[in-house]
This record gives structure tokens, sequence and C-alpha cells, in this order.
């Protein structure tokens, strides 16, 4: 009896339908993949050229960005003010190591590599990563919602 009721079970299990695309929902199209890390080469190539305008225009008017020990910086107007203040920076790359989502939301893991030039002081190296929250506009352009990075650096005491 409990051959037979094992194997009805598992008849019944191999019988159930498996969640189809629709069901599971639909990932991103490599299409849209490969805009967002065109995007993301925007940036980049914005923060080289000190080009505040470009680089602010990647973010939804209400997009947040959480910059390391820092208070979040809310707004585009106010993140092109927050870039401004930034120090030149003379070697920028972003590499995105993940990039999924679906419908209209797509989340980066990534990776960067920067070297500031502090005025008066030497210049730094700093590496690190970021997580950023793309929405889809109706243009079909991904722009930042949410964007947050972090050194890989440890921190180290100010002078006194």
């Amino acid at each position: 009896m409990r051959i037979v009721n094992a194997a009805f079970v598992a008849t019944c299990v191999l019988l159930l339908p498996l969640p189809t695309q629709a069901q599971a929902g639909k990932g991103l199209a490599q299409t849209e993949v490969i805009k967002i890390n065109e995007l993301s080469q925007v940036s980049a190539k914005a923060m080289l050229a000190k080009d505040w305008a470009t680089f602010a225009a990647q973010y939804v008017e209400d997009a947040v960005l959480y910059p390391p020990n820092e208070p979040a910086v809310k707004g585009r107007a106010a993140i092109r003010s927050w870039l401004e203040k930034f120090p030149p920076v003379t070697e920028f790359k972003l590499t995105n190591v993940k990039v999924e989502g679906r419908d209209d939301l797509a989340y980066v893991l990534g990776a960067y590599t920067m070297t500031l030039v502090p005025p008066g002081a030497t210049p730094v190296k700093d590496s690190g990563k970021y997580v950023e929250i793309r929405r889809r506009q109706a243009d079909g352009r991904w722009l930042l919602a949410v964007d947050m990075f972090s050194s890989d650096l440890p921190v180290t005491p100010s002078p006194k």
C-alpha cells in the first residue's frame, strides 16, 4: 500500500506544471542590460570631464545618493551640487559586475576605481563597490533612483 501511495504522490508531483516565464516574471532583455552598461560609461566619462550636468542627468528627479560617511543626498539638484564639490578626479572606472531586473526596475552591482586629487594634497587612489537601483523612463532610458557606494580602503584617522 505504501509503495502505491509513494508512486502516486511522485507521479502527481511530476505532473504539476512548472512556472512559465510569464509566471516567474521576465528578466531584462540583453538589449536593456547593454543600455544600462552604456549609461554607466556615460557617467564615468562625465566624471572625468567634470561635466556635472551630464552626470546628474543620469538620476531621476527624486533620486537618493548615499555616499560613504555622509548623510544621504536627496534629489537631482542636490546630487549635482554635491558632485560640484567633489575633488578633481584623474582616473575613474566603473565596472558593472551584475545587472538584473524586470519590467521597469533594475539593480546594478559594480566596482569602481578612481584617483582623487584633493587640493593641496597628494593624489589618492581609491577602489570600492556600488549598488544602484535604476528605473526605466518612458523614453527607454534607465535612470538612477538609488545610488550607494563605499570604498574598500580602510578608514584612517585624521591627523590632530
